[in-house]
């Protein structure tokens, strides 16, 4: 299959899964339980219509948005993940590029495999960095203040995460960082020497954010338990308030779901959420971000950037989530499947085909400007 081939979000994941050996692709596809959470995340958007108006005099499109003070090209960012160099050897490099070149936001994870200073020199554009709390506060600080040096304009705590979910496709194939795979694992990755060529003939894997406190070389320390050995189950409303006040600029808390949070998390200064439930990789059962997002709007839209992802693989989902009130929204699958089919070209080719569908979808809307989008767009089933 060929990058050419691919015009949409099934087309990409069908590359990634020729390419990528089973358990790397079982960790980028799989979800928690169930997995009913991470399909309900896109079924969501189609018990929502899309209300066309006509005769609008649509000529030139703009699609920018301002989200935790940086201005988007287009109402769509990459979500901060981890892991990226395991998917494609160019990892976040390719991302913070191909962002780059699209004029939209892009992130580093604490579990991301390039430093954030690099990311940083790659793209001047809009970045946030994305970290967990820990049990260790003065790792928590000194994460903060290294974005801060780094020149990091907003920080995203991602707060669904206090413990790893259950993800039974990794316990099949014995996934884990370091790799620790089982029989059949092995025989998967047997199957796609191209990945191996590309993985062990780069520089090696690494988590620079926290290469003093998770040994990757040494493998004295899995995923699984980063998450539950360092990461503190005990985080609170005050413990955040605190990281608010310490960084004193923007800061989003992500993983948000109830309109009580929501207004917890504006009363204590955080400037924006993300309505988020991982992708379906935590608490399998949850709502999803869209579900969500009309409640969460109406209860605090007027005082923080309300942002959602979760399921989203096309141009309509991103307009159907505007015209409820977001102010973007948040691509996860949807861009790491063409960064592990083909690298930058592969985040590139499907930015390029969002913004070609944004800006398709919003002529047939009738509309100029996403700020143009509301409810009188939507009809619910």
């Amino acid at each position: 299959m060929r990058l050419s081939d691919c015009h949409n979000f099934r087309d990409f994941r069908r590359m990634a899964k020729q390419r990528l050996p089973g358990p790397i692709f079982n960790y980028i596809d799989g979800a928690a339980d169930d997995e009913t959470t991470y399909r309900r995340n896109t079924e969501a958007f189609e018990r929502v219509d899309l209300v066309p108006n006509i005769l609008r005099g649509v000529t030139d499109i703009d699609m920018s948005v301002t989200i935790m003070g940086q201005k988007l090209a287009m109402p769509v960012y990459c979500s901060p993940t981890a892991l990226q160099r395991l998917f494609h050897h160019e990892g976040e490099r390719a991302v913070a590029a191909a962002a780059a070149k699209f004029g939209t936001m892009f992130g580093v994870s604490s579990l991301g495999t390039v430093s954030l200073e690099e990311a940083r020199a790659i793209s001047s554009g809009p970045q946030v960095y994305q970290f967990y709390f820990h049990k260790d506060r003065g790792l928590n600080r000194e994460m903060m203040s290294r974005a801060k040096q780094a020149g990091i304009e907003a920080m995203m705590l991602t707060v669904d995460s206090i413990t790893g979910g259950n993800r039974e496709r990794d316990k099949r194939t014995g996934f884990s960082i370091p790799f620790r795979l089982n029989a059949k694992g092995i025989a998967q990755f047997a199957m796609r020497p191209m990945w191996a060529l590309d993985y062990f003939t780069h520089e090696s894997f690494k988590l620079p954010q926290l290469d003093s406190h998770v040994d990757m070389g040494k493998g004295t320390m899995s995923i699984s338990k980063y998450f539950t050995e360092m990461l503190d189950p005990t985080l609170s409303w005050a413990d955040v308030e605190e990281m608010v006040a310490d960084w004193g600029g923007q800061f989003c808390l992500k993983g948000v779901m109830s309109a009580d949070d929501a207004r917890k998390a504006a009363d204590i200064g955080c400037t924006a959420i993300v309505l988020s439930n991982h992708g379906g990789r935590q608490l399998d059962g949850s709502r999803t971000g869209f579900e969500q997002l009309a409640e969460i709007v109406d209860a605090v839209g007027d005082r923080v950037d309300v942002i959602m992802d979760g399921g989203v693989q096309r141009g309509t989902h991103v307009l159907k989530a505007l015209s409820l009130g977001a102010k973007a929204v948040g691509l996860g699958r949807y861009y790491l499947f063409p960064l592990a089919a083909a690298g930058q070209k592969g985040v590139e080719r499907a930015l390029g085909n969002m913004r070609t569908e944004l800006e398709r979808d919003m002529r047939l809307m009738g509309v100029s400007n996403v700020s143009q989008l509301s409810r009188d767009n939507l009809r619910f089933r």
